[in-house]
């Protein structure tokens, strides 16, 4: 008996995660690969994401409130990878690798990509995220302050230097 009661409760939280899934997945792997540029990462960021929250299902009351919580997942993921990207880069010029292999890996470029997507791509980590979350997820500034948990004014300075820093690139790829 218990073993039936533990296996149908099993059973609801898939499918209800597969319905949270198959609603939200799409939107979310957007987001995220507006952050990170990178269309495997973004759905492998998803994917992590999504399985961050399957423990949580069961203590989520407001199934509206899912949306907000796996995009500041998707957010906080992608804000996790670039730190971490960062300190094993910072290592590697520390302690750059032997013999040929250092000289026969070169970073990876961005490549012909449109001017817009290459002066976003280079906007810091928060700038970009904010930036994306206001113009593309179309969220109210207190709806990104919550995302990216950070007071009202720093959402509208980070705006703010965002659009500055785009403008700027953008008027240099003019000339």
């Amino acid at each position: 008996m218990l073993h039936e009661v533990t296996e149908r409760r099993e059973r609801t939280r898939v499918g209800r995660l597969g319905e949270l899934y198959l609603r939200y997945a799409d939107d979310a792997t957007r987001l995220a690969y507006l952050l990170t540029g990178d269309r495997a990462l973004a759905e492998d960021l998803v994917q992590d994401a999504f399985v961050r929250l399957a423990g949580r299902l069961a203590h989520l009351r407001d199934e509206g409130a899912f949306e907000a919580y796996l995009r500041r997942t998707v957010v906080n993921l992608s804000r996790s990878y670039f730190r971490r990207r960062k300190v094993e880069r910072s290592y590697l010029q520390r302690h750059p690798p032997a013999g040929p292999s250092a000289e026969a890996a070169p970073i990876a470029q961005l490549g012909d990509r449109d001017a817009l997507w290459r002066a976003l791509a280079g906007l810091p980590q928060r700038q970009r995220a904010a930036l994306v979350l206001r113009f593309y997820e179309d969220l109210s500034e207190r709806q990104i302050a919550d995302v990216l948990r950070c007071p009202i004014g720093t959402v509208k300075s980070l705006v703010s230097r965002g659009l500055s820093t785009l403008r700027t690139r953008m008027d240099g790829e003019e000339r």
